[in-house]
């Protein structure tokens, strides 16, 4: 299976898009996503698809600068709980170690090195998407956003050694220049940041040792190698796609970049299939949805991904032996009796 992202790693797209003049839901809709799957931070998404999707968008919106721009929007909650930790890092180094130690936790796409040597500290970005696709905006947005977090440390007057990137130097290159100072070189050999190792050893003015200890204890609990296998990522996928109306195998395998054999093999080996699978994720999330009376049948239907509310009927009194209506009611006298 190729390598998925948080979601979260596209937050600002579409408000980004819109300032641009550029309609995000057919560039969304081309790479097999959907504005619901970036709704969600903490789902995952095909790597390659956003990836692809960045690409098209500063195509469409005329911005080489578009990964540059979309990382404005980049703060440490995009990270999701990682950020947490890092922020209460004693120092930079610490907190840059600890991003690079576990960056598989919000995006798999990503490989990224820290070296010291002869005073200088290097910060190597590098992309594995899977397959062979431009990724110079995807490569931007990496780049940029390293660069904010260690501006967030070291304050915003901070300026690396040099910024690098592989790539030859777009038309203007004013908006680079802009945002991380007079230091860019394309063409070099690897895309990254060089900077002073002292200022690794920056204390983090920020960071509470007593909270500190309270947020490693909870990062703890949470980070534990996340489990890649097909059964999981196909529910993830899932999810992500029952809003859509357009959640089969297909779109599944097109997600992972697989094709739709090589998802029911990878399945059977975990001793399930697509149909399993799809069932099972809609039954948990009916539960969630149905007991919240806020939610009108009619859109649980839509959110579950059923062609018609008669067809979401039709289902679930299969599956709980009631309809919706009988069961949300059942649900609330219990809860009511339990508050007596």
């Amino acid at each position: 299976m190729k390598p998925l992202i948080r979601s979260a790693a596209l937050n600002g797209y579409i408000e980004l898009s819109r300032s641009l003049g550029v309609d995000p839901q057919p560039l969304l809709r081309s790479v097999g996503l959907d504005a619901a799957a970036l709704a969600v931070q903490d789902r995952w998404i095909s790597g390659a698809a956003g990836v692809r999707l960045l690409e098209l968008t500063a195509a469409a919106a005329h911005h080489e600068d578009f990964g540059l721009r979309l990382a404005e929007y980049r703060r440490l909650s995009t990270l999701g709980p990682i950020g947490l930790v890092v922020r209460e890092e004693p120092d930079v180094r610490s907190a840059i170690s600890l991003l690079v130690r576990h960056e598989h936790m919000y995006n798999e796409v990503l490989h990224t090195r820290l070296s010291e040597a002869q005073g200088l500290a290097t910060l190597k970005v590098a992309l594995d998407v899977g397959e062979s696709v431009e990724h110079r905006q995807a490569t931007d947005l990496a780049v940029a956003a390293y660069h904010r977090v260690l501006r967030s440390f070291l304050g915003e007057h901070w300026q690396p050694l040099t910024v690098c990137f592989t790539c030859p130097a777009p038309a203007d290159s004013a908006p680079y220049r802009r945002f991380f100072g007079p230091t860019v070189e394309f063409e070099r050999e690897f895309d990254g940041i060089v900077f002073y190792a002292s200022d690794l050893s920056a204390r983090n003015a920020l960071s509470d040792p007593q909270l500190r200890t309270y947020a490693q204890q909870y990062f703890e609990a949470i980070a534990a190698p996340r489990d890649h296998s097909a059964a999981d990522r196909v529910r993830e996928l899932i999810e992500v796609l029952l809003p859509t109306g357009r959640c089969s195998v297909e779109q599944v395998a097109h997600s992972l970049g697989v094709d739709r054999r090589t998802v029911h093999r990878r399945l059977a080996d975990s001793d399930e299939t697509f149909s399993s699978l799809l069932n099972a994720t809609r039954r948990q999330l009916t539960e969630q949805l149905v007991a919240n009376p806020r939610r009108s049948l009619t859109d649980i239907s839509t959110l579950l991904g059923f062609s018609s509310p008669s067809a979401f009927s039709r289902w679930f009194s299969a599956q709980f032996g009631c309809s919706a209506r009988e069961w949300r009611a059942r649900r609330r006298a219990g809860q009511s009796a339990g508050q007596e």
